[in-house]
């Protein structure tokens, strides 16, 4: 499912529904290297590895 949208519409998150609530759930993100130089790129990158 889509978790995720940039304000111009773009999917930038997803999670395996399936997977979802499980012990091995899955989620993904639309992220790019030069993203880590904007305003809040690190805090994004933190704040997903921190899911767990």
């Amino acid at each position: 499912e889509i978790t995720a949208r940039s304000e111009d519409g773009e999917i930038m998150g997803v999670r395996h529904r399936a997977l979802a609530g499980t012990a091995t759930p899955c989620e993904g993100v639309q992220f790019h290297p030069e993203s880590i130089l904007s305003e809040h790129g690190h805090a994004m990158l933190r704040n997903f590895l921190e899911l767990r």
